[in-house]
């Protein structure tokens, strides 16, 4: 079952992670940046799209991060599961990884992954890219 770390949807960010340690970074640097963003984890790529199946128009996400590598499906599986579905098209989706393989990137950009991340080794980079996050949710 998803974590929900806040309880307004008005500003909801869906992330596949199964790793706690980045969800707890991601979590604390998030609420830092802006504490008015809900935070949803799920853990494998099946919780995740449950758990967008069972949310109404109004509670979908404005952004969905991706883990590359998490158990079930991955975040190509679930970039592919979300292409045949219209409802999903609006919602910017980004996939992060540890690798830099541009063929991963191809891939993940062919099947409508707004962008590609190599997961950062230090706080500052990752404040850095949640920064940009949050930004590609409020454009969206």
């Amino acid at each position: 079952m998803p974590q929900n770390f806040e309880s307004d949807n008005s500003k909801l960010i869906l992330i596949g992670e199964d790793d706690l340690d980045d969800q707890e970074f991601l979590n604390e640097i998030f609420s830092s940046i802006d504490p008015s963003f809900s935070i949803e984890f799920a853990a494998n790529g099946s919780e995740l799209l449950s758990y967008l199946d069972d949310n109404s128009h109004k509670h979908l996400p404005c952004l969905i991060l991706l883990d590359y590598n998490m158990p079930g499906l991955n975040g190509v599986e679930i970039l592919k599961e979300l292409k045949s579905r219209e409802r999903y098209d609006a919602i910017p989706k980004i996939i992060w990884s540890t690798s830099k393989s541009t063929n991963y990137k191809d891939v993940c950009l062919q099947l409508g992954a707004h962008e590609y991340l190599v997961k950062p080794s230090n706080v500052n980079d990752l404040t850095e890219i949640c920064r940009y996050m949050l930004n590609t949710c409020i454009s969206s």
